[in-house]
């Protein structure tokens, strides 16, 4: 059964219970970006669930006002970390995106850019070739329209050398076999930094792991999981359960391993998105419970003896999927550490870089604001270098850092013989300058 405007019951009861759950504590709120930046109720976690909640009781279109807010929320979940219930706000805001989809009708140009990035990005043959065939538009971009000029931002002035995306097929490991793992290769990240996952391979079978790269398989549907589109993301999550089956028809996977954060949050939650699927729910969950961060899984079986001369101070961004979602925080700062490199932490590091799947193409003036203020608290660093675990905060921080910014797995593949990666070739090692909090100036010397 269905609502007047088509929404399963059971979908409708699973947003109000979610919504009822919420005490209005307002703990949420201090640790919200949105409302961080403009101090306005329903730019809050609570003002938000109150607006989905009032969305889902009436039937009908949802009016523009609570679609603007419902847009605007970054999905970083940091309000999920200090409420005192806890409110599944995941699961909330992912079925008011999906209702929004279904039932709103957007104006021209966001329908547009929206069909865009849905259509190109999860197939890496077609975004790269879309970003090499835009490279003239970004001469052109002050006369493009505005909604398309996110995009336009995306293709880098000088394309780096044609790379194609990662070749399925197994890499055997180095020395004896300890694992057999699955890596997800990623969509975005395929063409943005090819390197990443050249680097995970490599850093995987030294560790003594045979990879499966899996056939016919791109996209993990969190992008448009992300955009609210519901149907699409269960496809490509499909796909991904059927490349776990076709591989495990020869010998069973001891992990699949993510190297963006923002696809492992949604692989890992696959039991919830294929949960109503005959076909796929049982899958689904084992996908699910298979799925492990890249850093997850090298502090569970331990890195290979780091070289000498590789000594660094780095700065870890903590991606929100991976610190507010997967609660991955000590893992990927332990491997730094024990690589050799200095790690240090970012002030405010709770709070969003303003990346947050396509929310800097779809909401590029919060993105930018956010974007500016996270790399002014990492200006604040003595670091040579900052390290992320997914690719969208990389494109996002490197529009406004002063400092190479790179995946995690790369510094930890060259500390352990691997290349040195082409971002930093001219940062020479050197020894390594750690401050502490106190010696940090305060958040309110810049804010």
């Amino acid at each position: 059964m269905t609502t007047a405007d088509n929404v399963p019951l059971s979908v409708r009861d699973e947003v109000l219970a979610i919504a009822a759950s919420c005490n209005r504590f307002g703990l949420c709120i201090s640790t919200c970006p949105t409302y961080v930046l403009t101090q306005q109720e329903n730019e809050s976690p609570r003002g938000r669930i109150e607006l989905v909640r009032r969305m889902f009781e009436k039937s009908g279109r949802p009016d523009a006002e609570t679609v603007a807010h419902i847009d605007s929320c970054l999905s970083c979940l940091a309000c999920t970390t200090t409420c005192g219930v806890p409110v599944d706000y995941m699961h909330l805001i992912d079925r008011a995106r999906a209702h929004v989809e279904a039932n709103y009708q957007r104006p021209v140009g966001e329908r547009v850019l929206r069909a865009l990035v849905a259509a190109l990005v999860p197939r890496p043959w077609l975004f790269g070739l879309t970003l090499r065939a835009a490279r003239p538009l970004k001469r052109l971009a002050r006369w493009l329209p505005k909604r398309l000029k996110p995009l336009v931002d995306l293709v880098p002035a000088q394309y780096p050398p044609r790379s194609e995306p990662m070749i399925p097929g197994t890499y055997a490991a180095e020395g004896a076999r300890r694992a057999r793992v699955m890596l997800v290769p990623g969509c975005a990240q395929q063409v943005l930094a090819p390197s990443i996952n050249a680097a995970t391979v490599r850093l995987l079978r030294r560790t003594g792991c045979e990879v499966v790269v899996p056939k016919g398989f791109s996209c993990c549907g969190s992008l448009t999981l992300h955009m609210g589109r519901h149907r699409q993301a269960q496809q490509s999550a499909q796909v991904l359960v059927a490349a776990l089956r076709a591989t495990e028809a020869a010998e069973a996977i001891d992990a699949i391993v993510i190297n963006a954060s923002g696809c492992g949050s949604t692989v890992k939650d696959y039991g919830h998105l294929l949960g109503n699927s005959p076909a796929f729910a049982v899958g689904g969950r084992r996908v699910g419970q298979l799925a492990v961060d890249v850093t997850e899984y090298l502090a569970r079986i331990g890195l290979p003896a780091p070289l000498p001369n590789r000594t660094l101070a780095v700065a870890y961004h903590d991606a929100c999927s991976l610190r507010n979602r997967q609660r991955v925080t000590a893992q990927p700062r332990a491997l730094l550490a024990a690589a050799g490199f200095a790690v240090q932490n970012i002030p405010e590091s709770h709070l969003c870089c303003g990346s947050a799947g396509t929310y800097n193409l779809l909401q590029p003036a919060a993105a930018r604001l956010l974007g500016e203020r996270k790399a002014a608290h990492i200006a604040l660093t003595d670091a040579a270098v900052v390290a992320v675990g997914n690719i969208g905060c990389i494109t996002q921080l490197a529009r406004y850092c002063d400092r190479p910014v790179i995946h995690t797995v790369e510094l930890l593949d060259w500390a352990t013989g691997g290349p040195k990666p082409a971002s930093i070739a001219h940062i020479d090692p050197c020894p390594a300058i750690v401050h502490t909090a106190e010696q940090l100036p305060s958040e309110e010397a810049i804010w």
